[in-house]
Parts: structure tokens; C-alpha cells; sequence
């Protein structure tokens, strides 16, 4: 598979696509589409990613046109397929004598992947797969029928052969595991395994509207349980689509890891500043500053249309405040180049969530991790250093510049700001240090995927620049 990598900021970040949802009550007991048609929609989904796009813009296509109560499992059984991938295309290059039509294909990953977990009604899979291919390919069904046949005959065997292959045995690209090997030679494992856990619903409580803990009992109310991981943020136990949990038109939280949320208060923001929030889009980070301080904030992102979703959210979440001294403007702009949308006003603060790999987000995103390749490193790297040289003259002596990546990859975070540290005599690297649910205060810097109960978060690199005189 040689997909052009995803462009610019890899994924939309803390939107309701991050996490697969589970159907609520009322669209358990709406219509839903057959097993089939379900399988059919996800494995068009999976043919897009193979092709080199997203997986969240494939599935809303192709979910399009399946009832409200199918979308929650055609995008589970996609995102399982993605997670299991290297499992399922070694299982089909065995029990394939020839290579199928790329839907096929897509659609036998589809079935493989829903076999290989445990408890699951292997009759009624076969079936509606089998179902599935007669509708779309009528040829391909008896091709379908045999392989996964032979397939649930052979289980044990098969699986054996294939999981000496590193690559299938954790899941993630040959490349990718050497540059995990590399950098971390004695705790790489865990962060596989971290990223191939299916990550968890996180909120991320709107300080304007409510608190951390009245949100909690809300939603403990309505039968939904929660755990707190961070100021703001509340980790649910069973992921849930948005529009079932009490208070998101109402703007009282948003969808966004705990990873993510330490942006904001890592930031050093206060009343009266202006402040710059580079590549921003979808727009969590933006939120999140207008929720803890009366900013005068400018959002940017290269993305047109990627700034009316930054808009969109905002307005939801009714920022800024009514009565507030804080002030937005949303700008679709490329921030490497500030003299076509700089005003000459210097900001007391810059957030840069740099283009970066994403590899810190695969356990939400699993087709980021194919989707990518090996050169990209170095490509993004270097747009980094590119973005950190623009915006660096535009902060005022004694202002900061809080520069992110969502990787866990060394040459997208600290190489880079050693760097630019080494070659701009103006910019001092502070310490960082953050105090966890538990009590636990630690130096922020390279922040590793964690599925503990009460440090539940993603991957991400954090640098706190300020600026002599």
C-alpha cells in the first residue's frame, strides 16, 4: 500500500470521529440496516483508506447512506479492521489463491476481523459477509464462503504461521517499529500495546458554562460514568455518540484527550494577552484557552474550510463569554508566512500544535500508522523548524511559545527544539511540570501513550519556549 501520506496537521483532533461511539437507547430502537449492508459500508470505507485517504472521510461517505442506528457499527467493524490489519492481510495472502477486486478484499478484512475476536457468532458473520458479496460482486460470494470457511477450520494453524512476523505481532509497520526501537530500546513494547488499545471517550469540561465535578454527577444522573484524569477533563467507561451525553448542545464540554488538554494551562495564559494559536484547527486548543482566560486570541489555520469548524465549535460552546474582555478571530492563513496576515503587533503568547506524524494518536486513529511512511519524519521535521523560525519574531521579549507535536517520535519534538535552541540565542527552554489526579507531579516533555485508570491520555511532546530581550 502506497498512499500519499494525510496533508498538513495529520488528523482533526478532539472531535466526536476520534473515538468509535457506541448506538444510544434511541437508536437501538430505531431501524437498522442488515449485518450485510453494514459490512458492505465499512469495507468501502476500508478500500478508501488502502487508496490513501482517511478513514473518518471515508466512513462519513459511505456511511451516508445507512440509517442513524448502522453507523455506530459499521464504524466499529471498520476501525477493528484497521487495528487488526497486519493480522488480516497475512491471513489473506494464505488463503488466497489470486487477488480479489479491492472491495472483496476489503470486505474479507472486514468478516477476518470480526472472527479473530472471541465470543463472536461466527454462522451469522460468514452469512452476512457471504450476504454482502452476493449483493455487490455476485461472483465473489463462493470465493468469500470458501476462504472464511477455511479460515474458521484452520484458526490455530494459520494464526501460528503468521504471528512470528513482528510486524503482525504488534501490529504497526516494520519502519515504524525501528524508529520505536530506537528511540525507546527498553520500553518500545509498551507503547505499542498502548496504541493498539482502543482509546476511551474524553471530555473536556467547559470552565464558561459548568465544572469538572457538576458535569460528573449530570452525567452520573443519566446512567453514564465517568473518571476524572485532569482539571477539566472526565474519561467516560463506555464511549458513547455525543448527541447521548447530556450538555454537548448546550456547550458544556467537548470531545478532547487529556493529552491534548495540557496545552492549555501549559501555556501560562492570563487576562488581557494576546495570544496567537497557530494550526489550529479543529479548534480544540482555541476553545479550551477561551474557557481559562479573557484572551485576545487569533486562530489560524492554512484549512478554509477546516476555520468554520473552528468557528462552528466556538459558537457551540458560546465562546467568547457574553460580558467577557476576551476577543477571537478565526483566520485561514499559513502561519510560515506571516507577512501576508501578520498586523506587526507582537503576541505575549504563541501556541504552535505543529504538522507532526500523529504517532501519538494511532490507538484513536489505527490507519494513521499505514498511512504513513517512513520519509514523512523527516518532511514534517523540517516544516516544523520552518514554522518555529516564522512565528518566533513574532512574540514579544519576555512572551512564550509553546510549541506541541502529537508523536512520540524524538525527530518531531525534542530534536527539533534542541535545534532551534542551539541556533536562536534569544529562545530559553523553561521547565514544565504537571500534577496528575493521583498527586503525582512530574517535568513535562515527551508524554507517552498511558492507559492507567487515572492517567488515561494519548502521546505528545511539549516545549515551553520564552524570549529574552
Amino acid at each position: 500500500m502506497r498512499p500519499r501520506p494525510p496533508a498538513s496537521k495529520a488528523v482533526p483532533r478532539g472531535s466526536a470521529a476520534d473515538t468509535p461511539a457506541q448506538p444510544d437507547a434511541s437508536e437501538r430502537h430505531a431501524h437498522r440496516a442488515a449485518l450485510a449492508t453494514e459490512m458492505r459500508a465499512a469495507a468501502g470505507a476500508i478500500a478508501d483508506v488502502v487508496a490513501g485517504q482517511r478513514l473518518p472521510d471515508a466512513l462519513q461517505r459511505h456511511m451516508a447512506a445507512l440509517p442513524q442506528a448502522s453507523r455506530a457499527p459499521a464504524r466499529d467493524m471498520a476501525y477493528q479492521a484497521l487495528r487488526n490489519k497486519a493480522r488480516v492481510t497475512a491471513l489473506t495472502s494464505t488463503l488466497n489463491g489470486r487477488a480479489p477486486d479491492r472491495l472483496v478484499l476489503a470486505l474479507q478484512w472486514i468478516a477476518l476481523a470480526q472472527l479473530l475476536e472471541p465470543m463472536r457468532a461466527e454462522a451469522i458473520v460468514v452469512d452476512q459477509a457471504v450476504a454482502a458479496a452476493r449483493a455487490a460482486f455476485p461472483g465473489a460470494a463462493g470465493f468469500l464462503n470458501a476462504t472464511l470457511r477455511r479460515f474458521l477450520r484452520e484458526r490455530a494453524a494459520l494464526l501460528e504461521a503468521i504471528e512470528a512476523d513482528p510486524v503482525v505481532r504488534h501490529e504497526h509497520p516494520k519502519w515504524w517499529l525501528d524508529e520505536l526501537t530506537r528511540a525507546y530500546p527498553s520500553n518500545w513494547q509498551e507503547i505499542v500495546a498502548a496504541a493498539n488499545h482502543q482509546a476511551p471517550l474524553v471530555l473536556r469540561v467547559n470552565r464558561r458554562r459548568t465544572d469538572r465535578d457538576a458535569c460528573a454527577a449530570r452525567l452520573a444522573a443519566a446512567g453514564i460514568q465517568t473518571r476524572v484524569v485532569g482539571p477539566e477533563a472526565l474519561v467516560l467507561d463506555k464511549a458513547l455518540a455525543v448527541e447521548a451525553i447530556p450538555g454537548f448542545e448546550q456547550g458544556e464540554w467537548s470531545v478532547q484527550d487529556a493529552g491534548a488538554q495540557l496545552a492549555a494551562h501549559l501555556l501560562d495564559i492570563h487576562d488581557g494577552q494576546r495570544v496567537l494559536d497557530a494550526c489550529a484547527a479543529p479548534g480544540g486548543k482555541t476553545g479550551h484557552l477561551l474557557e481559562r482566560a479573557d484572551i485576545d486570541l487569533l486562530s489560524l489555520d492554512l484549512d478554509a474550510q477546516r476555520c468554520r469548524r473552528i468557528e462552528s465549535n466556538l459558537e457551540r460552546l458560546g465562546l467568547p463569554a457574553p460580558g467577557s474582555r476576551g476577543a477571537v478571530r478565526v483566520l485561514a492563513a499559513d502561519a510560515a508566512i506571516p507577512e501576508a496576515w501578520w498586523d506587526g503587533i507582537a503576541f505575549d503568547r504563541i501556541l504552535l500544535d505543529a504538522p507532526c506524524t500523529a504517532s501519538g494518536i494511532v490507538r484513536r486513529h489505527p490507519d494513521i500508522r499505514w498511512l504513513r511512511r517512513r520519509g514523512d519524519i523527516a518532511t514534517l521535521s523540517q516544516q516544523q523548524s520552518r514554522l518555529l523560525s516564522a512565528l518566533w519574531r513574532l512574540l514579544k521579549p519576555g512572551g512564550k511559545l509553546l510549541f506541541s507535536t502529537c508523536s512520540v517520535f524524538p525527530r518531531e519534538g525534542a530534536e527539533v527544539i534542541d535545534r532551534f535552541v542551539q541556533e536562536t540565542p534569544t529562545a530559553q527552554r523553561e521547565s514544565i511540570f504537571w500534577t496528575w489526579p493521583d498527586g503525582r507531579r512530574e517535568s513535562i516533555s515527551q508524554l507517552l501513550p498511558c492507559t492507567s485508570p487515572d492517567r488515561e491520555h494519548d502521546g505528545f511532546f511539549y516545549a515551553l519556549l520564552s524570549k529574552g530581550q
